[in-house]
């Protein structure tokens, strides 16, 4: 099990308060803990939520979970979907029960998030040289011998620091050579010969012991399909050199890792080609977006697009605000902004009107830009928008939704929230 079947961490949020830190949700709820509000079955639209209220849709969150259980199943993937997309212990349950392998995370204190919930397998998709943060790690894996960590490495430097923090630890950390995805990419060792330099490192270090390869096929420059999986075929041919160089010796299976929310596609293509290693292969995914999908960039670049007899992913987020201003004809303005919605990639999108229980498409309504806590809406001869109205707008980007909440209703299509999913940013 990747998740510690015993905790009862997730449990006790349901115990929290609801109170002034929790935007949107009903005034009359203060003192309330989660789980009675809850229980209460409240309507998003009639049961005093307060605008703005970001919600996740149950129904589309539980087809996300499924459809990429039976993708990563379907194409002999291990999945470690990536948790600072939500940030949300809940989730990564979910996730976990629905078949991944465990979670990746991004820093020192998301890994912290997730031992504190239970979390038993984490992938950390990055280089670790923060000394106090490596100590932590440390004694954890000496706490709890069923917690398995492992994390990139790409440097010398990087080793030796890793190395000197670790003095005295009683297991080895696992860590993997991540290439990088080319010239002026993100993070990665450039060449093949700089990452057997990398691995030769690990192999000085006592603390730390060498279980794979990875990388990122997002950060490759001017990306499509065959530069892509030109890269991921670099990374296989780096997983088999290091293989018959005997340099996978001590671990019982080679990582080979990659996947980003736009090629995973590539990914499952190349990983099915990995060539026999001396050991077992763990083909990690570590796709993380598609948990609520978006209504802008990631519903444009889904591979699903291009392979659209694998299903499709549905866009879960919806930011509910109120129509506060209708100053002439062609604008109004809604209260929600930068506080509350994704506007890093894409604006938001005005999707549905609704007044007096009716809901209709927002016919003739664009958003041209956000304030701190005001969208700006154009509004075209057709629009029929009035001071009062709800607006239901869809999001872009949903690493940069979540972050914007604490608590987040989940509401069935019919409007009743079932649950409330709590954020750890």
């Amino acid at each position: 099990m990747s998740f510690d079947t015993g905790t009862d961490a997730l449990a006790r949020l349901t115990e929290e308060r609801v109170d002034h830190r929790f935007k949107g949700l009903p005034p009359d709820a203060e003192g309330l803990t989660v789980g009675e509000l809850a229980a209460q079955r409240r309507n998003l639209f009639s049961g005093g939520f307060a605008t703005p209220v970001l919600a996740l849709s149950a129904e589309r969150l539980e087809h996300n979970l499924a459809l990429m259980e039976t993708y990563t199943e379907r194409h002999g993937l291990a999945f470690a979907p990536h948790g600072k997309t939500s940030m949300a212990p809940q989730l990564f349950r979910r996730q976990v029960e629905h078949g991944a392998w465990g979670i990746t995370l991004a820093v020192p204190h998301q890994v912290r998030v997730a031992r504190a919930f239970g979390t038993r397998r984490i992938f950390l998709a990055n280089e670790l040289v923060d000394a106090p943060a490596l100590r932590w790690i440390a004694a954890e894996l000496e706490r709890d011998a069923e917690f398995r960590f492992v994390c990139y490495v790409d440097s010398v430097r990087g080793v030796e620091l890793m190395d000197a923090a670790l003095k005295g630890s009683s297991r080895p950390v696992d860590v993997v050579v991540e290439l990088a995805a080319g010239e002026g990419a993100r993070t990665g060792v450039r060449t093949e010969a700089e990452c057997a330099a990398v691995a030769d490192a690990v192999a000085a270090a006592g603390t730390l012991r060498l279980v794979g390869v990875a990388g990122y096929e997002g950060e490759v420059p001017r990306a499509d399909p065959d530069r892509v999986h030109a890269y991921l075929h670099r990374l296989v041919a780096l997983a088999a050199d290091f293989d018959t160089a005997g340099r996978f010796a001590g671990t019982d299976e080679i990582v080979v890792s990659a996947g980003g929310s736009a090629w995973f596609d590539a990914v499952a293509d190349v990983f099915a080609g990995i060539p026999g290693l001396s050991l077992p292969v763990l083909k990690l995914l570590r796709s993380g977006a598609y948990v609520s999908h978006d209504d802008g960039r990631y519903r444009e670049v889904t591979p699903f697009n291009r392979v659209p007899e694998e299903g499709a992913l549905e866009p879960a987020f919806r930011l509910w605000a109120q129509i506060v201003s209708r100053p002439s004809a062609e604008q109004a303005f809604a209260n929600a902004g930068k506080r509350d919605a994704a506007y890093d990639l894409d604006l938001p999108f005005a999707q549905v009107i609704r007044r007096d229980g009716t809901e209709r498409p927002a016919a003739g309504v664009s958003v041209t830009g956000l304030s701190d806590q005001h969208t700006w809406l154009a509004t075209a001869p057709e629009a029929d928008v009035r001071v009062g109205d709800w607006v239901g707008l869809g999001l872009s980007h949903p690493c940069t939704s979540f972050d914007k909440w604490q608590l987040i209703p989940v509401a069935e299509a019919d409007g009743t929230v079932v649950d409330y999913v709590r954020t750890f940013f």
